[in-house]
């Protein structure tokens, strides 16, 4: 398939709605702009070096699940969690009492997007996986009452 000629796919009628249905991308690919190429060299180049600060790293695994941690952080902290790097990588006994919700939903997002990651092997990216995921993100943290892992079936304003 030429890839200027690539579309992402189409929207399709179905009963009262339209979906997208996505083109599969697993086909030989050609081109004739030779700045694609230049793009591939550079794409690649940048990740042979990637895999070269991989063998840096002692341990890839905890590298990996620092990041996840990091992102954790950041992420709640659009909730309103005031959980810093060096209280995310605590035990929960290390933690000012009056700190620990915080703590813990930084600890059920890092628990959620694992869960996630492991379901993503048997099942598609679908309602069930995201309300599985929603489930496990809202235990024992705020709005946990709030029928955690169900869809919101009321206006923004409403309780």
């Amino acid at each position: 398939m030429r890839i200027e000629d690539f579309q992402s796919g189409t929207f399709m009628q179905q009963y009262q709605y339209k979906s997208f249905m996505p083109t599969m991308v697993n086909v030989e690919w050609v081109w004739q702009d030779p700045m694609i190429n230049t793009l591939l060299e550079r794409a690649t180049r940048a990740l042979g070096e990637l895999n070269a600060f991989s063998f840096i790293v002692p341990d890839i695994d905890l590298f990996i699940h620092l990041h996840v941690l990091k992102e954790a952080n950041q992420s709640s902290r659009i909730e309103g969690t005031q959980t810093h790097m060096d209280e995310a990588v605590m035990d929960l006994s290390q933690i000012d009492p009056e700190k620990r919700d915080d703590w813990q939903e930084v600890q059920n997002y890092v628990q959620s997007m694992n869960a996630a990651l492991i379901e993503l092997k048997t099942l598609p990216l679908s309602v069930r996986l995201l309300k599985n995921t929603h489930a496990i993100l809202m235990q024992g943290v705020r709005g946990e009452h709030k029928s955690p892992g169900d869809f919101r079936t009321s206006l923004l304003g409403d309780n």
